[in-house]
């Protein structure tokens, strides 16, 4: 992979929070989400599960575009219905199946999509606690709450991604990354 040389995103949405107190507009977020989506996308279109996306794994090339980094969680063969089991992720990031000890599929990456969306747009994670435990029951159980300033387009996203039931999830179906990019939310997007 060539060198980064944007930084990652985690730098950036920091940066971004200290000067603005808030995070990254919809604009903003729409170009980086379409290009997360696109890159998992394709990743499961070779039966790859990415299962780690955060912020310090996302870097901007010159041009600042989204290059994912670190496979080291990947896991390979798992097309649609397929289902893998391991433990493995950032806390703040994983899916309630995970937690849950469940067999999952794909559609853990979609879960880390709208995590870091909202991380993206609102400046913060949707669930957090420094104590993992705490932070596992939030993730099961917790009502994610919206800021207003958000529009209804990112909202209906957002929960969408961020359906605890993976079957429900958006994405979660056959038709994978195409059913996140038909969302309202990406439409000023061809």
């Amino acid at each position: 992979m060539e060198f980064a040389i944007g930084g990652d995103l985690y730098y950036h949405l920091n940066k971004e929070v200290q000067l603005m107190k808030e995070g990254f507009s919809e604009p903003r977020t729409r170009f980086y989400g379409a290009e997360i989506v696109s890159a998992l996308g394709y990743l499961h279109s070779n039966n790859i599960v990415y299962r780690d996306l955060k912020l310090e794994n996302l870097l901007l090339d010159k041009d600042g575009h989204i290059k994912i980094a670190d496979f080291g969680l990947c896991k390979e063969d798992i097309s649609f219905g397929d289902r893998t089991r391991t433990f493995c992720g950032t806390p703040e990031y994983l899916a309630p199946e995970v937690l849950e000890d469940n067999d999952y599929g794909r559609s853990v990456d979609w879960w880390g999509v709208g995590v870091v969306m909202y991380e993206m747009m609102c400046g913060r994670l949707p669930f957090y606690s420094k104590d993992h435990e705490k932070l596992f029951e939030l993730i099961l159980t917790g009502a994610i709450r919206y800021p207003s300033k958000l529009s209804i387009e990112a909202r209906t996203l957002l929960s969408g991604l961020l359906v605890k039931d993976p079957n429900q999830r958006l994405g979660g179906g056959p038709d994978d990354a195409k059913e996140i990019m038909v969302q309202d939310f990406f439409k000023p997007i061809d």
